[in-house]
């Protein structure tokens, strides 16, 4: 236990020697009384590593005083953000010696003890942790701080619960941690996340990362040398960095392009840092630094990417390009002022003042309050993955509002964006002024305009292109309060209101309705026979077929628009498919659309069989 007093002893030196620096002598006493309190209240408890529990406490303080600069009720919060939850004490005990704020603060972050879960246990907590920011960012930060702690001492855990925490926080910590734009903790997450999800993996991209990094290693020398070098007679004085990215991050490209690690590209990057400029704008310098360097250095066309315009949604600003260096390879480089360097790290916490909190609460809490509060059907998990996705992109209204979008989003979850009832009657996108589907992929800065209709629906297959919570949330809703059809359809022979039909009781309880030639029901009746059930299918308005039919005749002049008009003009129905061709003046047409009964087909039938020069009208099983 000896050495564990040293260590305490030398953290806790080290972390109040910090905190001297930055509040006042007053400040500083109530963090060490909050240390000390938690220090006997944990007295009698130790981690599964056997060291006393009060290293934890000091660890997560640490995180957030010198990891996160916060200030001294979040730090005092630290210390005793276990004590409730893991000892006799109460919150109102906290109240007394520490105020209301750190009360308040410690009540957050402590996990409620219940009888039973409405999801889950954990995910029971995940909601507990978004609530938190109706009220505080800070309670967000010290959960973060808890974990990234937890995950730095994982190696004590048994291979099963390092699982668990691991997934936890790949799937929940570390996007929670870029939507607040901690960039340098989300990045530490994920890869202590693979780092135990996947040891092998793991070992064996940071063994070809390494080895990689050796032989670049001169090279890049050259090259930032050469920059340095090109920007100090230019009088630019700055400082150069080489970025290295994580393994996971490495490893998730490797998984996405399906190729090796020497094939993939981005593993590092150089960032130039400049100090704040005092007499022009951040951007100002930025694009005469660019400017210095395109002048010595070929740039890669298309390459430019301006986030000081238009920072990132978690707050990110730089501006990247990519440069060709002597060995002919594209170079990618960030130009960054020495204040986009603190934010990015930073994120949220960067200021803290209450102006800059509450600013960032405004940003954030009517996405999370809707994750957090949803009552639709959607999941609650599948709600938060989809708010906080690893990055964005910016597009347009035709009047040039700005639209932060997860990367992969459609021009569905633009519409949705927009306005709920804009994507209810959404038909069609126009994209940089080209018409486009819907389900078109959108990318950075593209301008977006969405036409509607009255009579618009949304369409099933809507939710397999859709990326957005706010999209999956209403269209989920939407269908969901759709009229249901009391029978399931057999997916082979696709009975439609008034055939003949049979029906067939599964295993489930539900009752599938055959047409009875249908080769599935006769087979079930003579293996099943006591689930054969008599049926009757009717018609209802609230529900539409699609059908297909194959007409044929001899072609003739306006042939095509007699039977387009007969169609839409005579008989009122929207085809959603029309293929033709003529082989020797025999037209052939392949049409879909969309009927309410059999009779309703039938009557399609006779009258396009009434046209003339139309010979045969033959229903196509679909």
């Amino acid at each position: 236990m000896k050495k564990y007093a040293e260590q305490i002893e030398k953290s806790t030196t080290e972390l109040f020697n910090y905190i001297s620096q930055r509040t006042t002598e007053e400040q500083l006493q109530r963090i060490i009384a909050s240390y000390r309190f938690a220090a006997e209240a944990h007295k009698k408890q130790f981690r599964r590593s056997g060291e006393p529990y009060i290293t934890h406490p000091i660890a997560v303080a640490s995180i957030l005083a010198e990891e996160l600069e916060m200030t001294d009720n979040t730090v005092i919060t630290a210390f005793l953000h276990d004590v409730v939850e893991d000892t006799d004490h109460t919150v109102e005990e906290i109240r007394e010696m520490f105020g209301d704020d750190v009360a308040f603060l410690v009540d957050t972050v402590t996990k409620r003890k219940k009888d039973s879960y409405q999801h889950s246990k954990q995910v029971d907590n995940y909601r507990q942790i978004l609530e938190s920011v109706h009220y505080d960012i800070r309670a967000l930060l010290i959960k973060l701080a808890d974990r990234l702690h937890n995950m730095r001492t994982l190696d004590s855990m048994r291979p099963d619960k390092q699982m668990k925490i691991a997934g936890e926080t790949d799937y929940f910590y570390a996007p929670l941690a870029n939507r607040l734009g901690l960039y340098h903790i989300k990045t530490e997450l994920e890869n202590l996340s693979f780092r135990y999800r996947c040891p092998r993996d793991f070992a064996e991209v940071v063994e070809r990362l390494n080895e990689e990094r050796e032989l670049e290693r001169e090279q890049l020398e050259i090259f930032t040398s050469k920059i340095e070098q090109v920007l100090a007679d230019a009088g630019y004085k700055v400082r150069i960095e080489v970025r290295y990215r994580e393994p996971y991050s490495v490893w998730r490209k490797i998984k996405a392009k399906g190729s090796d690690i020497k094939h993939i590209d981005g593993k590092h990057y150089i960032r130039i840092i400049y100090p704040n400029p005092q007499d022009v704008s951040e951007k100002a310098m930025s694009l005469k630094i660019y400017s210095v360097l395109t002048d010595h250095f070929k740039e890669k066309p298309g390459s430019v990417c301006n986030y000081i315009d238009t920072p990132k949604e978690n707050g990110y600003q730089s501006f990247h390009v990519k440069l060709l260096c002597q060995q002919g390879g594209w170079e990618e480089i960030h130009i960054s002022s020495e204040r986009m360097v603190r934010n990015s790290r930073l994120g949220c916490a960067a200021e803290s003042s209450e102006t800059n909190v509450a600013m960032w609460l405004d940003k954030f809490k009517s996405i999370l309050q809707e994750v957090a509060d949803d009552n639709h059907d959607i999941a609650f998990m599948e709600g938060v993955t989809s708010t906080f996705y690893n990055d964005d992109i910016m597009v347009f209204t035709p009047k040039g509002r700005g639209v932060i979008l997860p990367k992969g989003a459609t021009a569905l979850d633009f519409a949705f964006e927009i306005h709920s009832q804009i994507g209810e009657k959404a038909v069609y996108a126009r994209i940089n002024g080209k018409l486009m589907s819907l389900r078109t992929v959108l990318r950075r800065g593209d301008r977006v305009e969405i036409g509607t209709a009255d009579d618009a629906k949304p369409h099933p297959d809507w939710l397999d292109h859709v990326y957005t919570f706010r999209a999956k949330r209403y269209l989920k809703g939407y269908f969901a309060n759709l009229p249901r059809l009391e029978y399931e359809r057999c997916p082979h022979c696709h009975p439609l209101p008034e055939d003949e039909v049979i029906g067939f009781v599964k295993s489930d309880g539900n009752t599938v309705l055959h047409k009875r030639y249908c080769p599935d029901i006769i087979r079930l009746a003579s293996e099943y026979g006591d689930s054969i059930v008599a049926a009757t299918f009717d018609a209802n308005p609230a529900f539409l077929y699609p059908v297909k039919i194959r007409v044929q005749g001899i072609d003739r002049y306006h042939l095509m628009i007699d039977l387009i008009d007969c169609i839409t003009n005579e008989l009122h129905l929207t085809m959603t498919s029309l293929a033709t061709e003529n082989i020797d003046r025999i037209a052939i047409c392949n049409i879909e659309f969309m009927v309410q009964s059999v009779s309703e087909l039938q009557r399609v039938i006779r009258s396009i069989s009434a046209i003339d020069g139309i010979d045969e009208v033959t229903h196509i099983e679909m």
